[in-house]
């Protein structure tokens, strides 16, 4: 028995000179280059043409020609390594803090009714208000600023931290207790793949507050670092090498919103927010 023409669909044809669809994640990189190549444009044009004075903001051809005579110093990659190090450390220390203490708070709900008062309390306070306190502590050793770090970083961890394990579906964790899953058992099976959307949200938030702390600690405090640099620079009124340097810190804050949305993307490349950005 053979089928009939009209029941069979004819395969389908791409169209002829259809071109493929750029995808959104290229399309918003060459917009972001395009407005940074326009700012950069414009502060030239300013400076040049002396509608701002030249003295407070130098042509950004004098700024680049500053950042690449520091490429070539030894001071210069050592105040780099400093910065980035405490930032790392400073880092590392409060995302192991948060979720350990947000994991253990989060899972006893007598914990956290006993906390919560005592956090909300803590959470608000500025980091920049503990300065004069690990001035008195430290001086300006580089302990300092890894607790200013850990202190501003460790709340955006916890809190967030609290969130997904508050978000964990009590059937689940019923049904893992009824199967006689200890303590640890649960927090790996059942509280860990909940809360893992709230960590990668900790970490991303955690690590661009920890940059501006360590930052703010070398420039305030003069703990060694590109901080510490920026302030000696402006104090002796070398304005292209500030700016220079202002460029550079900006160049890191992007490595680092760079590296955590990387981090975020490996780790939760099963979730839907992160299939959508790459479809």
């Amino acid at each position: 028995m053979s089928s009939s023409p009209s029941t069979l669909a004819p395969p389908a044809r791409p169209r002829v000179g259809a071109r493929p669809r750029r995808p959104r994640r290229s399309r918003d990189l060459w917009l972001g280059i395009a407005g940074v190549l326009i700012v950069l444009a414009g502060a030239e044009t300013l400076s040049r043409t002396g509608i701002v004075n030249p003295d407070f903001l130098p042509p950004v051809t004098a700024m680049y020609a500053a950042l690449f005579e520091m490429l070539g110093e030894g001071w210069f990659w050592e105040a780099l390594w400093l910065t980035v190090r405490g930032w790392a450390i400073g880092l590392a220390a409060a995302m192991a803090l948060g979720i350990a203490l947000g994991f253990v708070i989060g899972s006893v709900p007598f914990l956290r009714k006993f906390t919560s008062s005592t956090i909300e309390f803590l959470r608000p306070i500025p980091s920049v208000a503990l300065i004069p306190l690990v001035i008195l502590l430290f001086g300006t050793q580089p302990q300092s600023a890894f607790v200013l770090v850990l202190y501003a970083a460790f709340w955006q961890v916890l809190v967030q931290v609290l969130y997904g394990v508050a978000d964990v579906d009590p059937v689940a964790r019923d049904t893992a207790r009824s199967y006689q899953f200890g303590p640890i058992r649960v927090a790996r099976s059942v509280i860990y793949p909940t809360a893992l959307p709230y960590i990668m949200t900790a970490f991303r938030l955690g690590a661009a507050v920890a940059l501006i702390l360590e930052i703010t600690a070398e420039l305030v405090i003069g703990v060694d670092g590109l901080g510490r640099e920026l302030g000696i620079a402006q104090s002796s009124n070398a304005v292209p090498e500030t700016y220079a340097l202002v460029i550079v810190i900006g160049l890191i804050g992007v490595a680092v919103n760079l590296l955590a949305r990387f981090v975020e993307r490996k780790a939760l490349w099963w979730h839907p927010s992160v299939r959508s950005e790459n479809s």
